[in-house]
């Protein structure tokens, strides 16, 4: 198939493949947000001694035992 008809969407990365640090996350939320800027609300380490994320988007995010960012339940 042409990449002249594949969709942008099939191209851009899974939350899970993109790089485990914080500016690719920003950089891929911002994209996923339609270029709303997206930023780090706060950070701390959780009772799992996982670093969790809060952003501005409304969602919180870890780096999982396999070093790639998942999203978390707030609880």
């Amino acid at each position: 198939m042409s990449r002249a008809f594949t969709k942008e969407s099939d191209e851009d990365p899974n939350l899970d493949e993109i790089q485990p640090t914080l500016n690719a996350l920003i950089r891929y939320l911002t994209r996923e947000n339609n270029g709303v800027p997206v930023y780090e609300r706060k950070n701390y380490v959780d009772s799992q001694d996982r670093t969790i994320h809060e952003m501005s988007n409304g969602y919180s995010y870890t780096i999982d035992a396999c070093g790639k960012w998942s999203i978390i339940e707030n609880s």
